[in-house]
């Protein structure tokens, strides 16, 4: 299988659409056609029909299994149904897991997420640097083997982020910083950067303000962003497009809530009973309006 970096840089040329959709359903913003009562064949036919609102106009759609989880273990099963329904679409898909732990317990995390040749595991994962190498080195081990990814959290959107991230090292870095360089260490060893000369290990990085995002951009020449908060979280276009390199790569933007429920949105008041038109509206839209900024 070719190197997970260049397909997802071949994928988003291929599609001119650096961004990807999230699939984050909530049972209670299902539209109408769903009864809101059985999350198993809810979230099944929901989570498909988005996919296929968007399978044309995106080379990725990253799956939050946490919205699946509450349910229990037959809606867990929905999630790899739908990540394999995403594959045979031709989709790259990002399991949005957020994994990590002690070692022997990573290595197991890894293995249900990222081992295996059914279309069924995701071709990506995100995970946890809380416990450094011991809990990353797992993911990374089996992506590499199995020519798949791995986002490191380096920024990520939420609020609070800075109680950690942003505290001052003895060095001058921030915690986010020294995170950015160990995960470019981690991208840069024997074996892991791909001939789009990015590496299987990728960051999650949402930019929070000009400065930070320009210093971690430049801590990462080979780490293939995930950028969060496009959209719902109120990212704007102009501010993740610095997260991107000058020639436009590096970057893939993420968005979930402003796509996936883009029926409740005032301007799509009219086209309740369109809300698959109105998804891939809204994904056209998005599409449009991270190209604008990001092409060079």
């Amino acid at each position: 299988m070719e190197h997970f970096a260049d397909r997802l840089t071949a994928a988003i040329k291929a599609k001119n659409a650096p961004v990807c959709v999230g699939l984050d359903p909530l049972i209670e913003r299902l539209p109408k056609p769903f009864n809101r009562i059985a999350p198993i064949k809810d979230f099944e036919q929901y989570g498909s029909a988005v996919i296929e609102a968007v399978a044309d106009l995106v080379p990725a759609i990253k799956i939050n299994i946490a919205f699946f989880e509450p349910y229990g273990p037959s809606v867990v099963e929905t999630y790899r149904q739908l990540t394999a329904i995403a594959r045979q679409k031709g989709l790259l898909v990002i399991g949005d897991v957020k994994r990590a732990d002690i070692g022997h317990t990573s290595a197991q995390y890894a293995k249900a997420t990222l081992e295996g040749d059914s279309f069924e595991v995701a071709d990506a994962a995100t995970v946890n640097p809380y416990f450094g190498w011991d809990g990353v080195g797992p993911f990374v081990e089996a992506a590499q083997k199995n020519s798949r990814g791995v986002f490191v959290l380096v920024q990520t959107s939420n609020e609070s982020a800075s109680q950690v991230q942003g505290l001052t090292l003895q060095n001058g870095q921030t915690v986010c910083q020294h995170v950015a360089t160990l995960v470019q260490e981690w991208a840069a060893a024997s074996g892991r950067i791909g001939n789009s000369g990015y590496s299987c290990v990728g960051a999650v990085v949402s930019p929070r303000d000009l400065e930070s995002t320009i210093k971690i951009r430049s801590l990462m020449p080979n780490c293939i962003f995930l950028v969060p908060g496009f959209g719902a979280q109120g990212r704007t276009a102009d501010e993740v497009a610095k997260c991107f390199k000058p020639d436009g790569s590096g970057a893939i933007v993420a968005a979930s809530r402003s796509v996936i429920f883009a029926y409740d949105e005032p301007k799509y008041k009219d086209r309740k009973d369109d809300w698959k038109g109105c998804i891939r509206d809204a994904c056209i839209n998005f599409v449009q309006s991270v190209n604008l900024v990001t092409r060079p």
